[in-house]
């Protein structure tokens, strides 16, 4: 999947050498609302499907530089993942950026993942000692709006407090 994406992953580095997360999960946006139910209705992967095409996206935007680190919370219902990048800004001394993420499905017959998102979301960011994360919903509900009008990135607040950048799909 990473290999198909067009993107230059160098336009996801800003010029003091951090990642920027904002632009790579806007350009996914974009290309999931182009090709996220070509890819979802193939029949391949049916329930992990958005789930893997976002990790395969984030994948490629840190090409080798950073990593997307994957635990899976087996029977939770929940993919966490934590992504690192290291840079050094303008020679200065070395950091690593860390991003807490966490990606929900929302099924049919299931109530919107968002309440148990977010609470999951706080739980993994302060073991991971972050103040703020993104979570990602991706409405796999056979009655779902169409994928341009579900798809948008807002901001809300979690239940801890933080500013939690929201990804629906």
């Amino acid at each position: 999947m990473q290999e198909s994406i067009t993107t230059d992953p160098r336009t996801f580095v800003r010029p003091d050498g951090s990642f920027d997360l904002p632009r790579v999960l806007a350009d996914f946006a974009a290309w999931w609302i182009e090709n996220g139910e070509f890819l979802t209705s193939r029949g391949y992967y049916d329930e992990a499907a958005p789930q893997l095409i976002l990790m395969g996206y984030l994948q490629r935007g840190v090409n080798g530089t950073g990593q997307v680190e994957r635990e899976y919370a087996l029977g939770s219902g929940r993919i966490d993942l934590h992504l690192r990048w290291p840079y050094a800004p303008l020679g200065g001394p070395r950091h690593v950026q860390r991003e807490g993420l966490e990606i929900k499905a929302w099924r049919t017959g299931r109530p919107n993942p968002l309440k148990t998102g977010l609470l999951q979301l706080d739980r993994s960011l302060d073991r991971l000692q972050l103040p703020t994360g993104t979570l990602a919903i991706f409405d796999q509900r056979t009655n779902a709006p169409p994928i341009d009008e579900r798809t948008t990135i807002t901001t809300v607040t979690s239940p801890a407090g933080r500013r939690i950048t929201l990804l629906n799909g």
